[in-house]
């Protein structure tokens, strides 16, 4: 039988505690409701970590036990620390998973991994969404029919500044006319990065089991074939070189010459 894997659900933690309409929906953090989808599909151990714990929560201890990092951020992505930042990217370089869900695509993790600025244009009048599986065979997609549809959701809308993904599962479609890249993923160093566009914190989007499916999924393809440590060794030859003697004299002429190697 295969270990489970290791799940950190990372919540900013915030709206559910200023904003009254978000407590009702996620009276204990969306955090928690996302963590029960994913204990409830089973194969899963899950913790989760908010962003005024100390460290943020992403401790090294905690990150060398996470396969797999889910990120929900939104109004306070300038009070992550630098230094956490740089830590789960090394992290996700070294192999581990990360899903960055909703407004999570102006982190600083994401941004980060993306080397662009993540942009994109958006609106909030809890218009309908239709997320289109344009690629049935993914493994993130594995279960879905056609489409998922969301009654209420806000709209995120193209152009959405990110590098192009080396796969393209979702696409959104919404009740204004707009459509969206909201199923991406990429390869990052040794680790698996997924975007994940649905996840407004007024609506009850995390309570969707087709939501909740995409999430088991998208972890389980995020989890780490291996994690390697960055390092950049001098190495000796597997093959015998025979000496070289390098002549380091130069001819003249308009265009010079470089060092003959005999």
């Amino acid at each position: 039988m295969s270990k489970p894997i290791r799940v950190t659900v990372w919540n900013e933690g915030r709206h559910e505690k200023t904003n009254a309409t978000v407590r009702k929906v996620y009276p204990l953090g969306m955090h928690t409701v996302i963590a029960k989808g994913l204990e409830a599909a089973g194969g899963f151990t899950v913790r989760t970590a908010t962003l005024d714990e100390p460290e943020h929560g992403l401790t090294e201890a905690v990150l060398d036990q996470t396969d797999v990092l889910t990120w929900w951020g939104h109004m306070a992505h300038a009070d992550v620390q630098d230094a956490i930042v740089q830590r789960v990217q090394k992290r996700v370089l070294e192999g581990m998973g990360l899903i960055v869900l909703h407004s999570g695509h102006f982190s600083k993790i994401f941004r980060a991994l993306m080397g662009t600025n993540c942009s994109l244009k958006w609106r909030e009048v809890a218009e309908k969404e239709r997320l289109w599986v344009i690629e049935p065979s993914h493994p993130i997609a594995e279960g879905l029919g056609e489409y998922v549809e969301l009654p209420n959701t806000e709209m995120y809308g193209e152009r959405f500044d990110i590098p192009t993904p080396d796969e393209l599962v979702f696409i959104s479609w919404f009740e204004g006319g707009e459509v969206f890249r909201s199923g991406c993923c990429w390869r990052r160093g040794h680790g698996r990065v997924f975007y994940f566009r649905p996840g407004h914190e007024t609506y009850p989007i995390y309570y969707n089991p087709e939501i909740q499916r995409i999430l088991a999924n998208a972890a389980r393809w995020a989890t780490p074939r291996l994690i390697k440590a960055d390092n950049c060794p001098n190495t000796k030859a597997f093959e015998a070189i025979p000496p070289r003697t390098v002549d380091m004299t130069f001819s003249t002429g308009s265009c010079g010459s470089a060092p003959v190697v005999s």
